[in-house]
């Protein structure tokens, strides 16, 4: 029997709806209830590609004796941390002051007022592993509630104050040229030289970071060329990256890349479809070409956006449900579709061990190096594919999120030109009018879609700064201002609604929904923060327009993240790469005119590190970067400008890097 999230649009909330736990979704009446039935709420927060969100359900909220004293002695409330990133970031940041670490699912019971006075994360349903049972946990909990109300209520206050009185790094200064080479610096210091990537174990794709080392190295940065190309090539060659079908996988569990936690995000092969479209290198490309096909493929949905992501876990051959068990091959799996010396050359080729490099047997594969033989490769690869097509696929949330979908459309757009692949740039345009058509109501953003009807979630700060970004990525892209109308609108609503007061910005409105804190989090973590993916908006948002207005609101933005690109650029890659642009630009390349010599023109502005390039017959669009320019003796000539200030123009694509005065990309 159903519960209350048949209702749901949220896939992960669907995957619930038939626990015998009886779940409610967030809102104002979980704690009206909570009050009159006095007792505590249990929140649980996680998302639908979640590997230990699967185990927790099947554990304990498909166990009927768990679900029967939880409805009894609790409100349970369950939160997709996707559809509801306000909700999680303000638990998230209790749980971590609360237990040092942080993770999903999350765990957390509150009070009445929504003050969490317990927090953790995974809880098995038996004692293992130094953590008790969550049986053990509930009934704790419970008897402190009924007979211990005054340290409930003192260790709620506690949590509730540190939430208050959470410290944002800020700063008035410029990220200047200083910091920028201080922050090379130190990911110097924690770059693992042998294996790529920073830190150890487990890795995260350094998405925003490398495209800060992009474009230093376009400056002539060597440390920062080395950090690039070694962690590119790591990524692309080793098991996070699907060798077969194309696309990344979440992160590496260990330092070496081999081992991915499988799932697929649309945040992250977003970011990594466009950073290896500008890192301009053959295994770039075919990487690009890969991972665009994929997406296309695997994540887009009916109505032209792109899912969520893909699970880690799919039935194996003995219908069990596994974490990888869909990528993961064997020796013995290769010869069964493969001829024998195929099946030998390809293990060899992939890394696929008698001892396996995964788990029980089966390896990962990895492509090291590029095969001696390229037909043979692409023969075995496509038998190979046809081969796992047959397997159970892993399930996916097909939920539209505004943000990623704005970082999608911005990735499309560098592969599309990179390749020079016209369908690539009309899908990033179907997306770019989808979600202005569904997402955009009554003058707001929403969060999420699904199955083209618009979820209630509103926007949160980085939903309009990802799509403000597209939009003004679209606006170049096609030279129709109707893109940069619409980005001036989302920066409306962000600059209005969002702002701190001290030039940072909050990433719920100040009309949104009050919650026991008002998070702010300017911080990059596996995608853009808002505010830097605000930044990028509001640069580009200038560069096309000339508005020193919008240029103003991100270099104050910038100053007040400055500290953090100090301290911890790791975590400011998007800043830093925001920084770096502002320095002495963007630069802006208006070519006028059409067919292949303006292509050929633009083709080589692309080149440029950073450049936004907008391509259109004299007269034809109203972009103001376009005004007034002109044909030259009746060829398509490039404009190098900076600030809308441009270069005399040029006819040879061949003398726009020296225009620009940048190392091409």
């Amino acid at each position: 029997m159903a519960n209350r999230l048949s209702g749901a649009t949220s896939p992960y909330l669907l995957q619930h709806a038939d626990n015998p736990v009886d779940w409610r979704e967030w809102g104002a009446e979980a704690f009206a209830e909570a009050r009159e039935r006095g007792v505590p709420v249990l929140l649980s927060v996680g998302y639908a590609a979640c590997h230990w969100c699967h185990v927790m359900a099947h554990e304990s909220f498909e166990d009927q004796a768990t679900a029967d004293y939880l409805n009894a002695h609790y409100v349970s409330v369950k939160v997709d941390r996707e559809e509801r990133p306000d909700v999680d970031a303000v638990y998230m940041q209790a749980t971590q002051a609360m237990t040092g670490q942080g993770g999903w699912p999350m765990t957390c019971v509150l009070d009445h007022e929504g003050v969490p006075f317990f927090a953790g994360t995974y809880f098995p349903d038996a004692p293992r592993h130094g953590m008790p049972a969550f049986r053990q946990v509930l009934e704790a909990l419970t008897q402190a509630w009924a007979e211990r109300p005054d340290e409930i209520t003192r260790v709620a206050a506690s949590i509730r104050q540190h939430l208050a009185g959470a410290h944002v790094p800020s700063g008035s200064d410029p990220v200047d040229e200083a910091v920028l080479d201080d922050a090379v610096a130190t990911m110097q210091s924690e770059y693992d030289a042998e294996r790529g990537g920073f830190g150890g174990a487990p890795k995260f794709p350094p998405s925003m970071l490398a495209e800060f080392l992009r474009r230093r190295a376009a400056r002539g940065d060597e440390r920062a060329a080395t950090m690039l190309d070694g962690t590119m090539r790591a990524m692309a060659r080793g098991g996070m990256y699907d060798q077969l079908g194309g696309g990344f996988a979440r992160y590496s569990v260990d330092a070496g890349w081999v081992v991915p936690h499988f799932e697929k995000m649309l945040y992250d092969n977003a970011q990594l479809l466009g950073l290896y479209a500008r890192w301009g290198t053959p295994l770039g490309d075919r990487v690009t070409a890969e991972t665009a096909d994929f997406c296309l493929r695997e994540l887009r949905t009916a109505q032209g956006a792109y899912a969520s992501a893909l699970d880690a876990d799919s039935p194996d051959a003995t219908g069990r449900s596994v974490e990888g068990a869909y990528y993961a091959w064997t020796p013995e799996q290769l010869r069964e579709v493969l001829a024998p010396d195929d099946a030998v050359w390809a293990a060899d080729l992939l890394s696929v061990t008698l001892a396996g490099t995964f788990e029980h047997g089966a390896s990962t594969l990895q492509l090291l190096a590029d095969p001696d033989d390229p037909a043979r490769w692409d023969a075995v690869r496509t038998t190979l594919l046809a081969a796992r097509d047959l397997r159970a696929r892993p399930a996916r949330d097909d939920k539209v999120v505004t943000a990623w979908n704005g970082l999608m459309i911005s990735g499309l757009l560098d592969a599309g030109h990179r390749l020079e692949r016209p369908d690539l740039v009309e899908a990033a345009v179907a997306c770019g009018s989808f979600l202005w058509d569904v997402h955009w109501v009554d003058g707001r953003l929403r969060r999420a879609s699904r199955d083209g009807v618009v979820g209630a979630p509103v926007g949160v700060l980085e939903d309009y700064g990802c799509l403000a970004t597209a939009y003004v990525d679209l606006a170049a892209a096609t030279a129709d201002a109707v893109w940069l109308d619409r980005a001036h609108a989302l920066l409306d609503v962000a600059t209005t609604h969002f702002e701190t007061g001290d030039g940072g910005f909050f990433d719920t409105a100040a009309d949104a929904e009050s919650l026991v804190a008002r998070p702010r989090d300017p911080a990059d973590n596996a995608s853009p923060s808002g505010l830097s993916s605000l930044v990028h908006a509001l640069l580009g948002y200038a560069a096309l327009t000339g508005s020193g207005e919008h240029r103003a609101v991100a270099e104050q933005a910038l100053a007040s993240v400055v500290e953090i690109a100090r301290r911890a650029p790791r975590f400011a890659g998007w800043s830093l790469a925001a920084a770096d642009a502002a320095l002495d630009g963007p630069v802006e390349v208006a070519v006028a005119g059409s067919g292949t010599q303006a292509q050929a023109l633009a083709r080589a502005a692309r080149r440029i590190s950073g450049a936004l390039v907008v391509v259109a017959e004299p007269g034809a669009s109203r972009i103001p970067l376009l005004k007034g320019r002109g044909l030259v003796d009746g060829r398509a000539a490039a404009y190098v400008c900076r600030q809308l200030v441009c270069e005399r123009p040029v006819t040879d694509p061949d003398e726009i890097g020296l225009r620009a005065g940048s190392s091409p990309a």
